[in-house]
C-alpha cells in the first residue's frame, strides 16, 4: 500500500498553541506520515558499504591526483562519474551523453583552467517540474609541494560516492514502478575547495529554474568520526535544517527516528558557530537563494586537508547508514503530497 505524506507542520503550530513547547513539537512530528515506508527500506538497503568502498577506493586513488580544479586528475574524476551514470542508464538533464556543466576559467580565476560540474537526473512521475537537489563536491587539493597526493577520501570522496549509490537506488525504484513523484537532480560540484564556485555557477546558471527547487541536501565529509564522538560513532552533524524551513527540519528527524536512530547533532547549526560551517560548503549558495538546505557532515578530524585522508580510514558501515538516511530524506521530500513550506528567511 502506498502511503503519502502531508506534513502540515505550520498549521499545527497555531492549533497547538496552548501546549508546551515540547508537546507542540511532538504534535507536529505526529502529523508527519512516512511516504511508502516499505519502499524506503527496500531501496535504502541497496546502498551498501561494499559498493561505497569500491567506488571510493577508485575515486580517491592516486590515479586521480587529488582532483584539483582544472587538472588532468579532475578530468579523470568527472569522466569516472559520467561513465558511471551512462552505465547505470541514469539520464542527464542536458540530453544524450552530455553530463557536464562547463565552468569557464574566467569564472574561476587566472590560476585555474576550465572545470565541470557533473549532473544526472531522474524525472518525477507526478510533479516533474519540482526538484530535489542532492549535491556533493568532487574536487580536492591536488598535489602537495613535495609531490604527495591529497587523496581526499573523506573530503569529499565520501559525499561523491554517496550520490552514486543514491542515484542507483532511485533508478532501481523507478524501474520497479516506484519512481519519485518529484524529480531528483544529482549534482557533483567542482571548485568547492577554492571558494564554492561550482555551486555559485550552478545557482547562477541552473539546469532548472531555482524557483522549482524544493530543497538541497548537501553532503561533505560523511565517512569518519570526530573526537567528540569517539565513544558514540552513531551520529551525523546536521547544519541548516531549520534555517529556512521548520517543516524540513522535522521531516528529517521523523525519517531518522523511523529508520536509522542516528544521533542528529546540531552543534554546528548554532547561528554563532565560530567555525562558520554553514557558510563553508556548497549548500550555502542554495540557501542564499532561499532554498531550504541540510548540510550533512561528520566534523573535522586529524586528516582533514592532509595527504593522510585516505580510503583505508573510512568507516564504511557508518558511511552506508548515513547515506541511507540522506536517501530516505530525499525520498520523503520527493514523494510527499505538498512541497515543503519556506517559513523563515
Amino acid at each position: 500500500m502506498k502511503i503519502v505524506i502531508y506534513a502540515s507542520a505550520l498549521l499545527l503550530v497555531g492549533s497547538c498553541a496552548t501546549l508546551s513547547h515540547k508537546e507542540n513539537i511532538q504534535a507536529i512530528k505526529n502529523n508527519i506520515i512516512i511516504a511508502q515506508p516499505k519502499n524506503i527500506e527496500t531501496y535504502a538497503s541497496t546502498i551498501t558499504a561494499k559498493e561505497l568502498k569500491e567506488h571510493l577506493y577508485t575515486f580517491s586513488s592516486d590515479k586521480f591526483q587529488g582532483r584539483k580544479v582544472g587538472t588532468a586528475g579532475q578530468k579523470l574524476a568527472v569522466n569516472y562519474l559520467k561513465d558511471y551514470y551512462i552505465s547505470e542508464n541514469i539520464a542527464t538533464p542536458y540530453g544524450g551523453t552530455n553530463y557536464f556543466q562547463y565552468v569557464p576559467k574566467s569564472y574561476l580565476g587566472d590560476s585555474y583552467k576550465d572545470s565541470e560540474n557533473v549532473l544526472s537526473f531522474i524525472e518525477g512521475s507526478e510533479k516533474p517540474n519540482e526538484l530535489i537537489i542532492i549535491s556533493a563536491h568532487l574536487d580536492h587539493e591536488g598535489l602537495a609541494e613535495d609531490g604527495e597526493i591529497y587523496n581526499g577520501a573523506d573530503d569529499n570522496g565520501t559525499g561523491t560516492v554517496a550520490l552514486l549509490e543514491m542515484a542507483q537506488a532511485f533508478k532501481q525504484a523507478k524501474l520497479d514502478g516506484y519512481g519519485p513523484k518529484r524529480s531528483i537532480l544529482f549534482l557533483h560540484l567542482t571548485a568547492e575547495e577554492i571558494g564554492l564556485h561550482g555551486s555559485r555557477y550552478y545557482t547562477e546558471n541552473p539546469a532548472f529554474p531555482l524557483k522549482n527547487t524544493v530543497a538541497n541536501l548537501n553532503i561533505d565529509m560523511v565517512g569518519r568520526v570526530d573526537k567528540a564522538h569517539e565513544n558514540n560513532p552513531n551520529y551525523i552533524y546536521l547544519i541548516g535544517s531549520n534555517r529556512l524551513s521548520t517543516e524540513l527540519h522535522y521531516i528529517s528527524e521523523v525519517v531518522n527516528d523511523a529508520f536509522f536512530d542516528l544521533q542528529l547533532d546540531y552543534t554546528y547549526n548554532e547561528e554563532h558557530d565560530p567555525n562558520r560551517f554553514y557558510y563553508r560548503s556548497d549548500h550555502y549558495n542554495f540557501a542564499k537563494h532561499n532554498i531550504p538546505v541540510i548540510f550533512y557532515f561528520n566534523g573535522e578530524h586529524e586528516d582533514y586537508h592532509r595527504t593522510t585522508d585516505t580510503p583505508d580510514k573510512i568507516n564504511y558501515t557508518l558511511l552506508a547508514k548515513r547515506t541511507r538516511l540522506i536517501f530516505a530524506t530525499a525520498w520523503q521530500l520527493a514523494n510527499q503530497k505538498k512541497r515543503i513550506i519556506v517559513d523563515k528567511s
